[in-house]
């Protein structure tokens, strides 16, 4: 098994992980919520709690996908292309963005988890282009600057003769 695929496997592995730490970390934050009855500018305490139980589910939905889509490079040993890399480039800014926020809200040992997975998406990311992928046939269509293929008889074609004087 290659480096990049044990990153990729690794980087799949630790999302996995983040996604069900983040779901828990949900539900214990909505049991806290709604056993102390906090509400917040009116709010009931119940949709507070359930609120955020669901934006926990769906956050570590979102991690799972991302998950799922290293598990799937780290396999097919190609490329994520299209919408799959998108997802893959906004699950390394979310980490980012978490990452920096986490250094002053909880600590060093948390910023440092968060660029173990960012570098960890990112060397996913690097490791494999998406040219790659796409000459061993991962999206069925050619870069739009490759030449055509084979000889090209018609004037203006790709390498015209140049005309004597």
């Amino acid at each position: 098994m290659g480096l990049r695929r044990s990153v990729a496997a690794a980087a799949a592995l630790i999302l996995v992980i983040e996604a069900v730490g983040i779901v828990l970390l949900n539900i214990f934050l909505g049991m806290v919520v709604d056993e102390q009855q906090m509400s917040m500018a009116g709010l009931e305490p119940r949709s507070m709690s359930l609120s955020a139980v669901v934006a926990g589910a769906l956050f570590g939905a979102y991690l799972l996908l991302c998950a799922l889509v290293l598990a799937r490079t780290a396999i097919r040993d190609k490329a994520p292309a299209g919408l799959l890399r998108i997802v893959l480039i906004s699950a390394a800014v979310v980490h980012g963005l978490l990452g920096a926020a986490s250094v002053g809200l909880v600590g060093w040992v948390a910023f440092l988890f968060m660029m173990v997975v960012l570098g960890l998406i990112v060397w996913s990311l690097l490791s494999y282009s998406v040219e790659e992928g796409v000459a061993e046939g991962g999206s069925g269509t050619a870069p739009a600057d490759s030449a055509p293929s084979g000889p090209s008889d018609a004037p203006g074609g790709p390498h015209p003769e140049p005309s004597a004087p």
